[in-house]
């Protein structure tokens, strides 16, 4: 496989036509080096369409939408933000070359230890990956954040997540239930104010733990 043709196609093909018209964003699809993420087995679906299966259930969100996340939530050089779900770590990776610091949850100990290496090993080093769950709770430790990204679904919005946003914070989630689920851009405008902007329909595993609707009882 030549490897840069395949990065190319996945930009021109994939994630440009998707929206991601930031050149910015584009540019650091090739800096930071998603194969580098994946596990050895699917290494050759690195630059593919596809959510790539990381183990313990989880799986990679497509290019395209990690790439939407990152020109809708804006990172700047000095944010702190909070990221649901390390996962493989590229998420986080590519987050981090915008941001000051990037707090990262995973509550899958084997994904934090996976995510960490990767991270490492791409000499990453404004991470800090923990193990925890950060669903319904936020992490409040740390807070509060300039950015919020969740990187798996939740059902409802947690009032908890809203409230660890700084002023001008933004907060990225996909909200809702299969079939039909609405990526969702939260800005806190104020305290206790908050801008909301669906972007784009989506289907997403929810976030394990992720705050559920009430059920109503006849």
């Amino acid at each position: 496989m030549n490897i840069e043709q395949a990065r190319f196609n996945m930009v021109e093909q994939q994630i440009r036509p998707w929206e991601v018209l930031d050149q910015a964003v584009l540019d650091l699809l090739y800096e930071v080096r998603r194969e580098e993420f994946v596990p050895e087995q699917y290494r050759a679906l690195a630059f593919s369409d596809l959510e790539i299966p990381i183990g313990e259930g989880e799986r990679m969100l497509q290019p395209k939408v990690e790439a939407r996340i990152l020109q809708e939530v804006a990172p700047k050089k000095t944010d702190k933000v909070l990221e649901v779900g390390t996962g493989s770590g590229y998420m986080a990776a590519l987050l981090a070359s915008r941001a000051r610091h990037v707090q990262s949850v995973e509550i899958h100990p084997a994904l934090k230890t996976f995510g960490e290496t990767n991270l490492r090993r791409a000499g990453i080093a404004n991470v800090t990956v923990e193990v925890g769950d950060a669903a319904a709770r936020g992490w409040p430790r740390h807070a509060p954040y300039d950015v919020i990204v969740l990187t798996g679904s939740t059902p409802v919005l947690p009032e908890a997540l809203l409230d660890q946003l700084t002023p001008g914070g933004r907060l990225f989630a996909v909200v809702g239930e299969a079939p039909v689920m609405e990526a969702r851009l939260v800005t806190c405008v104020g305290d206790g104010s908050f801008n909301t902007v669906d972007l784009f329909e989506t289907v997403l595993a929810p976030l394990r733990n992720a705050s559920a609707r009430e059920k109503f009882v006849f």
